[in-house]
């Protein structure tokens, strides 16, 4: 699958593209790469785990294939589909030339020159440069009957198109499945993958991320919205924020020129943090002031 021999390989490569990668997650791509499996990271929105599939496939020089789950995505959308206007045009050609062989023009119709290729056909197709990363983002948006035809297409690694046959990988690609946890995914497919939970950083971590994807930001600014975006964790909102949300919120922070976090820049900005109104609304007036004021506090005392 690739040249990479170590967990700190894989941290070395994933950090090199600006994703930092915990020993435990690292151990669980190490394992996916070794042994051709395909890797199931679940946690809340926000943590990375799309983010992983980008940086493994650029660390690895490969092509990333997504594809984007949504309510109602049958097999049909996510493989293939025929190129009709192509079509329509093909046989009103040939029609117009006179005298078409039916046999001929069907087996015209329904050949690659007309095949639309959706991702996991994609992913099947033989590349120069080596397996791409197929990446199944928000699996848990999908339901049943998309995961029953996707546990026997990640079995065998084909798919089959009835006009042409089954068409299998050469050499598997590198799959990464995602889930935010909507809905349960069925223990049937998780049982073919690796399988990690992706948590929130701490705060080391996630001071080593922001410094990573945000450079430029001033090392006192990033210390207070880590500290802060780490206590807003705690606090019993809707939808907690996740590690992207601290990354732009920095970069919206650095755009308004800002040196420091003051309760009047959060209120200004709370919309880059947090995607809910009644969060927002909780965090109006004292309660950001009383947050900013502990975190100054642990701040001074560490």
């Amino acid at each position: 699958m690739s040249d990479i021999a170590s967990i700190e390989e894989v941290q070395a490569m994933l950090a090199a593209q600006g994703y930092v990668c915990a020993r435990d997650l690292g151990t669980v791509i190490f394992l996916g790469l070794r042994l051709g499996r395909p890797v199931f990271l679940e946690g809340e929105a926000g943590v990375g785990k799309t983010e992983i599939a980008k940086a493994l496939a650029a660390g690895l020089g490969r092509k990333l294939i997504r594809l984007q789950c949504y309510e109602g995505l049958d097999a049909a959308s996510a493989v293939y589909e025929w190129n009709f206007a192509a079509q329509m045009i093909a046989i009103r050609t040939a029609e117009a030339a006179g005298g078409a062989d039916r046999q001929a023009l069907r087996e015209e119709l329904f050949s690659e020159e007309f095949l639309i290729e959706r991702p996991l056909l994609q992913a099947m197709r033989a590349d120069p440069a080596g397996p791409p990363v197929l990446l199944i983002d928000e699996l848990d948006r999908t339901d049943a009957p998309f995961e029953a035809f996707l546990l026997e297409a990640l079995s065998e690694f084909q798919v089959t198109i009835p006009e042409l046959g089954a068409i299998r990988a050469p050499t598997p690609p590198i799959v990464i499945l995602t889930s935010n946890r909507t809905r349960e995914v069925h223990d049937a497919l998780k049982r073919r993958c690796l399988y990690h939970w992706v948590e929130y950083p701490d705060a080391a971590r996630e001071m080593e991320i922001l410094r990573a994807q945000v450079p430029e930001a001033a090392e006192t600014l990033s210390r207070e919205i880590v500290a802060f975006v780490q206590a807003l964790r705690t606090e019993d909102l809707f939808k907690r924020p996740g590690v992207a949300e601290t990354i732009d919120w920095a970069k919206c922070l650095l755009a308004l020129d800002v040196i420091e976090l003051s309760p009047e820049v959060i209120a200004d900005t709370l919309g880059a943090v947090l995607k809910y109104q009644d969060d927002i609304a909780k965090l109006q007036g004292s309660e950001a002031k009383r947050i900013l004021d502990q975190v100054r506090e642990g701040l001074d005392a560490g």
